[in-house]
């Protein structure tokens, strides 16, 4: 059965580059991935999209029609993906296929926290969903920067209620000693809460620490999968994720 993985995070994380390569990591293995746009803004990909929102949706004629800026247009346009569903979902099931990639709006608002987001996901997806959130290693090697993506993964996980996980990007752009500290702190919250307590006293700390007592007690921390687009690491692991989220492990049928 077809399963359905929506790519999400902040703005700059990397979702489009993931989006790309984990199609072509797909490919290489003998699998089979579509990849649809959800973007309606986005003005370069690095992918051909095989079903793509902007040919439904333009930003232009809506700024024109309703006198808006361009985030406004944004907005309305969040919304106007609705509409399209059973379109887009049509489009979408003419293919046969293992994956269903779904690269979402740039900024994660306009996605994360719109009523009509979580129409489309379960629309598009039914039960075979699955979320995966970007961490930017820009922001995940501090300490305060970790538990805030954290906060912000949490906070999708809890506006869908899907299995989810989550995926460090761009780990070429890393050196050795912060991988290694996103790495530990990703497998001993132990580590996290010793690291933020190391951090120059401020109220941003000490928002942190209270925010990481939180994010324990509901049980938020997941471990981050490492990956690099640009050498096409990490992407077996994902898929054993999404494999035994879906499947139990078993591996698909080779193409």
């Amino acid at each position: 059965m077809i399963s359905s993985i929506f790519v999400v995070g902040p703005a700059g994380s990397g979702k489009s580059t993931f989006t790309a390569a984990f199609r072509e990591w797909m490919i290489k293995n003998e699998y089979d991935a579509v990849v649809v746009n959800l973007d309606p803004g986005a003005d370069v990909l690095p992918y051909e999209p095989d079903v793509d929102v902007r040919d439904l949706i333009n930003l232009g004629d809506i700024m024109s029609e309703y006198g808006l800026g361009p985030n406004g247009a944004q907005i309305v346009a969040a919304d106007m993906i609705a509409n399209y569903a059973e379109e887009i979902k049509k489009n979408v099931d003419s293919y046969d296929s293992d994956y269903i990639l779904y690269d979402t709006a740039g900024q994660l608002e306009l996605f994360a926290f719109r009523a009509s987001s979580n129409f489309l996901v379960d629309f598009l997806g039914e039960e075979r969903s699955m979320i995966t959130f970007m961490f930017d290693p820009a922001l995940a090697r501090t300490p305060s920067g970790f538990v805030s993506l954290l906060l912000l993964s949490s906070t999708v996980h809890f506006r869908f209620y899907k299995p989810y996980v989550n995926i460090l990007t761009k780990i070429d752009l890393l050196d050795d000693d912060d991988l290694s500290d996103i790495a530990e702190w990703s497998e001993n919250w132990e580590s996290l809460y010793q690291s933020l307590i190391k951090e120059k006293p401020s109220m941003r700390r000490e928002l942190n620490i209270e925010l990481f007592k939180s994010l324990e007690t509901m049980d938020a921390f997941k471990k981050l999968i490492p990956t690099s687009a640009r050498m096409l690491y990490g992407y077996e692991d994902v898929y054993n994720t999404i494999q035994m989220v879906f499947a139990g492990g078993e591996d698909l049928e080779k193409r």
